[in-house]
Formats: structure tokens, C-alpha cells, sequence
């Protein structure tokens, strides 16, 4: 792989490495995927069980205004690992299979060239076997799970990627299902604690989970079952993934079951001493998903507007929540507003790492700590239109948002207007102000313009395997 100088940029700071450990701690970023904050207890949820997540809150501050880097799986991903915001990262729309290209540094890369063990155990998105943009070509030590997200939509899968190599699950050929593919995941992210442990570590852990196919096992759904009203069945049009009759009883099983996968990696940092020497994350990939069908049940973007695919609050809002006893405050909330590119430069000053110096995000390290900081200038999304048939990104300008302070624009649709909404006073973005203050409505038009750079081509993978080999 390209080998990488880190630099230039910050530093860690001196009120971080006074009375530090011995070595800097080790980060666990814990990901679902299309989990909205409203599924969690400590949000408010009161159907779903999420005991470990809960405590993760209790223990540590829980975020009430964090947002992911977009409103989709791949770009979002692609923002969490380069620092950089969706108009300046490299992958942009959610085709499948597009990847990072060599040269585009990750946190992974820098983590690693600071001296910590790195793993990733899940879903990666950013690149399909026999591309640039595998994950062990990007700073991962180890990798294990689904590399396209398509491959990540089944919960039953033939195989799972072993780095380069097919990892088979038993009972799961021709069309079976009895290995659930999470299950085997999360073992792997727990050993890797047990194996990396004398060393500082990054485990990013990535569970495909409760992103469709709405499939869990038996133990999970009987949890739930009879447990509140069925709601509509779920299907696909085309029939790919399994159907799912009970669709709101098994998407409460795949979220208690992600919070099992939590529990099983906190008990493991306890077992080897590690709680204190550990700061755990926890979030989802991109605003919720439930609401996206119409299926509103369990409240999963609260009170906000939109879901996933759209770039209201309820299509980016995200939990988010921080672990580390006797460092982050615990019991805390935090009204602090910060988003996915502000990992990699959290990351490198918890590492004492340097961190390029072309970053859109920036270190929360001192709110993490219970401390004050300088707010975002501002914080900007964009999901480009992408047409798969061409490869090729539609022209104009894309589906945009910038919050600055407490004002947002929003650019609903691809060279649509612009859409203004005061998040202080209309938390559910009912009020277009865009007619009454035209001015700012202008300015922000202008600032959404130049916030951004034009995407570079996205490079496909070569074959579409995943229809014919899942």
C-alpha cells in the first residue's frame, strides 16, 4: 500500500497527556446501520430493549445534536474515514461497490502509523474485492465481513471476506439459513480485543444491523413477539431479499441483538482490564431507516422531519454516544453539534498522532473531556444524483444542507431551491423561512455552492458478483 507521511496539523493536546496512560487509549468506534436515535432507550425508547447502549450513556455522555457524514451508507462511510465532508470526500452517491483509491488517506492509516493494532469487523462499503479500496490496502490490520453493501443486505449470506478470502458459513449454501452472519462478526471483533490487547488498538465494529433484509434469529424475535401490533409485512418488489411478515418484530430483535454485540465487546475490555485504557463510540451510519416506509411505530427519528435518503434532520441526525471512565463524563448530555468528519482528527489527537492538514473536521476532544470548545464554523452534506446506467454524476447542483449555528439550508431536491429553517425554534423544520428572509436564503444559496468540489469520476467495480454469488 501507498505509505503515508502524517505531518502537519494538530497535535495532541497537553491537557489530554497530563497524567495519560502509559500508552494513548484505545478506540472502539461501534457502528449500526440504519439505526435511528429514536430506537435507542437512553433516546427515549421505550418498546426496544437496549440495556448495553443505555449504559454506555450512563457511563458516558450521550450527544443530543450529532449527525452523520450523509444520509446514505457509502458517502457517509467515506466521510468517517477520510475526515472530510460529502462535498470534498471521494465517494459521493450510493451506487455499490465504488472505492477509495490510493492516495485518499483514512483514519485506519494514521492510526496505524501511530503504533496502534487495527481492525475492522462488519461492513466496509468503500471498495469490492479486486479494487483499490479494499480495507487492508487502507490502514486495516485485519478485516472481516462484507466488503459491498449489497453483499452486507443479506443476514444469511454464503460467505463472509476473511481479508482476501472467502470465509464459508456453515449451513448457509444453496439458499440456506442457519449461520446468522452479525453473530459471527461480533465473535471476531471480541477476539480481537483478546488478541491485540497489549498493544494500543483501533476496533471499528460495523454490524449490518438493522439495515435490511429485516432478518434475525429465532431467540431475538421471541422476544418481541405479540409484544405490540404487527404493522404492514415488508417485501422487496424484486424478491432478492427474503420477505418479512413481522417486520416490526423483527427489526426490534435486530436492534436488541446489535446491543448484545455491544455488551459481549464491554464485558471483553473488562475481562482484560482495558475499561480504562478504552474509549468506546457508539452511532449509526445515517438517519433512520422505519421512516423512509411510512412505518413510524417505534419513533425512530423522533420528532424530526425526513428519514434516510433525504437530508432533514431526520435523514442525518444520528446517536451518538462516548465511554471512557474516568475521562468523558459520565451521566452528561451535550447539546455540542458535531458529525462524522470530526473522527479522524478526534481520533489522531487521542493517538498524540499529527493529522493531514486538509481536513472539514475538527477535534471534539476537549467537549469528549467535559471541556469547552470553539463550535463548527459550519457543517455541510450533499447527496449527488447518480446515474448507474451512465456512471456518470447528473449535472447541477446536488441535494445540499448546511447548519451553521442554529440556521440550516436545505436543498431538497437537485437544483432545487432553498429551503431555511431556524433548528432552535422549529426543531422539526415546518417553517420554511426562505420566503421571509430572502437575503440569508441567497447568502446560504452561495455558500452551499462553494462549499464544495465537483465529484471526481466514481470508479465501479468490475462485475456485479453479488447477484449471482450471495
Amino acid at each position: 500500500m501507498n505509505r503515508r507521511q502524517f505531518v502537519t496539523g494538530a497535535a495532541a493536546s497537553p491537557a489530554l497527556l497530563r497524567g495519560a496512560a502509559k500508552r494513548p487509549p484505545n478506540i472502539v468506534w461501534i457502528m449500526a446501520d440504519d439505526l435511528g436515535f429514536g430506537d435507542l432507550g437512553c433516546y427515549g425508547q421505550s418498546y426496544i430493549r437496549t440495556p448495553h447502549i443505555d449504559r454506555l450513556a450512563a457511563e458516558g455522555t450521550l450527544f443530543r445534536t450529532a449527525y452523520a457524514g450523509c444520509t446514505v451508507c457509502a458517502p457517509s462511510r467515506s466521510s468517517l474515514m477520510t475526515g472530510q465532508h460529502t462535498g470534498h470526500t471521494p465517494i459521493r452517491s450510493n451506487p455499490g461497490g465504488v472505492p477509495i483509491l490510493p492516495g485518499e488517506t483514512t483514519v485506519a492509516e494514521l492510526l496505524r502509523s501511530a503504533g496502534y493494532a487495527t481492525g475492522l469487523f462488519g461492513k466496509w462499503g468503500l471498495g469490492d474485492i479486486g479494487t483499490e479500496g479494499v480495507p487492508w490496502e487502507h490502514g486495516f490490520d485485519e478485516f472481516f465481513g462484507t466488503l459491498h453493501q449489497a453483499h452486507a443486505h443479506f443476514q444469511y449470506p454464503r460467505f463472509l471476506y476473511d481479508n482476501a478470502r472467502e470465509f464459508p458459513l456453515p449451513g448457509n449454501q444453496d439458499q440456506g439459513r442457519k449461520t446468522y452472519a452479525n453473530d459471527v462478526i461480533a465473535g471476531r471483533a471480541v477476539d480481537f480485543i483478546r488478541r491485540r490487547k497489549d498493544k494500543p488498538f483501533f476496533l471499528y465494529h460495523s454490524p449490518t444491523m438493522p439495515h435490511f433484509e429485516p432478518h434475525v434469529p429465532e431467540d431475538s424475535l421471541a422476544e418481541y413477539r405479540g409484544r405490540f401490533p404487527t404493522g404492514k409485512p415488508w417485501s422487496q418488489p424484486n424478491g432478492r431479499l427474503k420477505a418479512q411478515p413481522d417486520l416490526r418484530t423483527a427489526y426490534a430483535g435486530m436492534v436488541t441483538r446489535v446491543d448484545r454485540y455491544v455488551g459481549l465487546i464491554l464485558a471483553e475490555l473488562a475481562q482484560q482490564g482495558l475499561d480504562r485504557d478504552t474509549i468506546v463510540f457508539f452511532t449509526s451510519d445515517n438517519g433512520a431507516t422505519l421512516p423512509e416506509l411510512g412505518e413510524t411505530f417505534f419513533g425512530s427519528a423522533g420528532d424530526c422531519r425526513g428519514a434516510k435518503g433525504n437530508l432533514y434532520e431526520g435523514g442525518i441526525r444520528t446517536p451518538m454516544l462516548a465511554r471512557w471512565p474516568g475521562r468523558v463524563p459520565a451521566g452528561a448530555t451535550s447539546d455540542f453539534i458535531w458529525y462524522f468528519p470530526d473522527f479522524f482528527p478526534t481520533a489522531a489527537e487521542l493517538a498524540g498522532a499529527r493529522h493531514p492538514a486538509k481536513l472539514d473536521g475538527i477535534s471534539v476532544v476537549p467537549t469528549l473531556l467535559g471541556g469547552k470548545q470553539k463550535p463548527h464554523d459550519m457543517l455541510y452534506w450533499e447527496l449527488p444524483r447518480y446515474d448507474g446506467k451512465t456512471r456518470e454524476f447528473l449535472p447541477g447542483i446536488p441535494m445540499q444542507a448546511m447548519r451553521r449555528g442554529n440556521m440550516k439550508a436545505v436543498r431538497p431536491k437537485q437544483n432545487g431551491p432553498v429551503e431555511l429553517y431556524d433548528l432552535a425554534a422549529d426543531p422539526t423544520e415546518s417553517n420554511d423561512l426562505a420566503g421571509r428572509k430572502p437575503e440569508l436564503a441567497a447568502r446560504f444559496d452561495q455558500l452551499l455552492r462553494a462549499a464544495r468540489t465537483p465529484p471526481r469520476p466514481q470508479k465501479e467495480p468490475p462485475h456485479p458478483w453479488w447477484e449471482a454469488r450471495s
